[in-house]
């Protein structure tokens, strides 16, 4: 993979980000550890020195400066670690291994370059006393402890470094490894882009965030193909019904235009013009109702609506297309069954669904409507014992322009079932046909309070 491109991603970005933040952590962790330590030490060479200074003054005759000469050559020559400078008032060094210094008393570190130039110390830390007309300073050597400041800052160093090296390659192999999963999803949106509606994002099976991913790209996916397959099948269908009424309608103009034509041949031939216009009107304004119900813009003026009632009302309209048909009629309707919905919308679903059972039942046939209260839902069915559809259409007759009789010769534009499932998903309600044995059942599920 290109560098350039690896360093582009987002991820490797983010990787520099907390390289950044790692490297903060490690000199904020750093000079923590860098300062208790050297702070520790210095407490130690303070305290030997003290110790010592308290020893060497606890003699008796350290009282006088003639007294403290024995006793420091003597101290010297016990220890290699100690360094030791008595003086007089005047600055002559009366003992010591140390050369003379400006006399100053408490703490202090000495290193000899403002006062002695070949010095064989690089530091000194000690403590300078004053004792009877004279100057005693006590020290030791600081080499060990910057000694330890070198170690702790290479350690550092290198740890810091180290950290930087792994931070940066984890960041590398991530990157690479999210971009060879988002190339995967490229790869399968260009295949889809170029045709392949069959493609798919791979799963890993690993259940993580990708996974995911291609879960919700592949059910997108699925949908987009269905969308697609039933776009092309309803234009096909679209042509086929309008082919039909169009080649009517060429003919009766043909007919209209030839000469001789008296006027009730002309007004006859208006009449069935005028009725084919109206066959395709109410299909492209079925299609428009459905494309607006699917939309969702109906659902912001949802309000309380009685079904009981509602169904009562659709009963008295197609109450005479059954009498005339000699259909028998069962309706067994639960009182005050109340739902949140567009009252328009559902009488058009009840009314599609009674009238698809009165028209494709013969005569004498039985239709049944039940609406009753269940735990979570209000459900209502609507059967006949006609000749029913069989399993494997079932879904099908819920597409647009789907119709069981593929001549297309009887009356209807297959939009029925259709506009009537546009409205059951629009108010969040199951539409499921079944086999009522025989003929066909269809159960709408509405929720309660939907």
């Amino acid at each position: 993979m290109p560098l350039p491109k690896l360093f582009r991603t987002s991820s490797f970005r983010l990787t520099l980000m907390y390289a950044v933040l790692t490297g903060v952590i490690f000199l904020l962790l750093f000079s923590m550890i860098f300062w208790s330590t050297t702070r520790y030490m210095q407490q130690q060479l303070d305290a030997r020195v003290a110790s010592e200074i308290a020893e060497l003054l606890a003699y008796p005759q350290a009282t006088q400066p003639a007294g403290l000469q024995p006793i420091v050559r003597r101290l010297m020559g016990r220890s290699r670690d100690f360094y030791y400078l008595l003086q007089d008032p005047s600055g002559k060094v009366l003992a010591g291994n140390l050369p003379a210094m400006t006399a100053i008393t408490g703490l202090r570190e000495w290193d000899g370059s403002a006062e002695q130039q070949q010095t064989p110390f690089s530091a000194i830390r000690g403590r300078g006393v004053g004792v009877s007309q004279g100057y005693l300073f006590v020290g030791l050597s600081t080499f060990e402890l910057h000694e330890m400041e070198e170690m702790v800052a290479r350690s550092f160093l290198w740890g810091l470094g180290a950290a930087m090296v792994l931070a940066l390659a984890g960041g590398a192999a991530m990157s690479v490894r999210l971009l060879r999963k988002i190339e995967t999803v490229s790869q399968t949106s260009r295949d889809i882009v170029e045709g392949n509606l069959q493609r798919r994002v791979p799963l890993r099976g690993s259940g993580d965030e990708f996974d995911h991913l291609a879960v919700s790209l592949n059910a997108m996916l699925d949908r987009i193909q269905t969308l697609m397959e039933g776009l092309r099948q309803v234009t096909t269908d679209i042509a086929h019904d309008l082919r039909t009424p169009l080649t009517r309608l060429r003919q009766r103009l043909e007919l209209a235009q030839r000469p001789n034509v008296d006027t009730d041949t002309l007004r006859a031939v208006l009449d069935a013009t005028r009725h084919d216009i109206d066959s395709l009107l109410e299909i492209f304004s079925a299609l428009l109702r459905i494309a607006q119900i699917e939309s969702g813009a109906r659902k912001a003026g949802f309000t309380e609506v009685n079904v009981s009632d509602l169904l009562r009302t659709v009963l008295e309209v197609y109450r005479p297309a059954l009498e005339e048909k000699g259909q028998q009629l069962k309706e067994t309707i639960d009182g005050d069954l109340v739902v949140r919905g567009d009252r328009e919308l559902l009488m058009q679903l009840f009314a599609n669904l009674l009238e698809n059972a009165i028209r494709h039942s013969p005569a004498g046939a039985h239709v049944a409507l039940v609406a009753q209260r269940r735990s979570d839902a209000l459900e209502v069915c609507v059967a006949d014992n006609g000749p029913g559809i069989p399993k494997a259409l079932r879904s099908k007759v819920l597409q647009r322009f789907f119709r069981l009789e593929t001549s297309r010769t009887t009356p209807g534009s297959g939009l029925g079932l259709s506009l009537a499932a546009a409205v059951a998903t629009l108010h969040d309600a199951r539409l499921e046909l079944s086999d009522n044995k025989p003929g066909l059942r269809v159960t709408v599920s509405l929720p309660i309070g939907s």
